[in-house]
């Protein structure tokens, strides 16, 4: 079975935070963008939801922070990934 994961970076990071997850979160914490970080204060996620839940409100958070972009530097991508 396939699935659509989204995922939120910046425009500057070569590498994929789906499948470069730790060079890619290296060089955000380099750079001082701390996305992770701003991801989780966005988004609604909780024990108490399934995993579908979870993944539907982070693609919601990310949307919202392409919305409003106040630095002009973040882009979504997207990986199709076997589960």
């Amino acid at each position: 079975m396939k699935k659509i994961v989204n995922a939120i970076t910046t425009i500057d990071n070569p590498y994929n935070p789906i499948t470069q997850a730790d060079l890619w979160r290296m060089y955000d914490i380099n750079k001082g963008y701390n996305t992770c970080e701003y991801l989780a204060r966005i988004a609604r996620v909780s024990n108490d939801f399934t995993d579908e839940e979870n993944d539907r409100n982070i693609d919601m958070a990310i949307d919202e922070i392409l919305k409003y972009n106040p630095l002009g530097i973040y882009k979504k991508v997207s990986e199709i990934i076997e589960i």
